[in-house]
């Protein structure tokens, strides 16, 4: 797993245990719903995301390394992926997947090839 990948950008303004829940989620072309829950375990970094009706109700989970800047004021998370990249990412169950090395290792190689370094 690249350790780079789930963990925050030091550019991105996060700070240790700030409670992200609820905070809008923001794609480079728009709203693609709203945190409902994240971690900042080191090496394992994520936002678990609720994108409500705009993809039939499906939960995305995010890298923190997707991250670009996290706006406190406005309760915001921008992410630097497209809303088409957060559609098609890995198929995501939140009962089994949260914490599976495997399928962080599976998003970890998708998220990488749009990753801009």
């Amino acid at each position: 797993m690249s350790d780079s990948l789930w963990g925050y950008q030091p550019s991105s303004g996060h700070t240790a245990g700030i409670d992200l829940t609820g905070y809008s989620v923001e794609a480079t072309d728009g709203s693609i719903g709203k945190v409902d829950k994240h971690s900042d375990e080191v090496g394992s970094a994520y936002l678990l995301v609720d994108t409500g009706v705009w993809i039939f109700g499906k939960d995305v989970l995010l890298p923190a390394g997707t991250v670009k800047r996290i706006d406190t004021e406005d309760r915001k998370v921008h992410v630097e992926l497209t809303r088409e990249q957060v559609k098609d990412s890995p198929e995501f169950d939140r009962h089994r997947q949260t914490d599976d090395p495997g399928y962080h290792e599976q998003l970890s190689a998708y998220y990488l090839t749009y990753r801009i370094m």
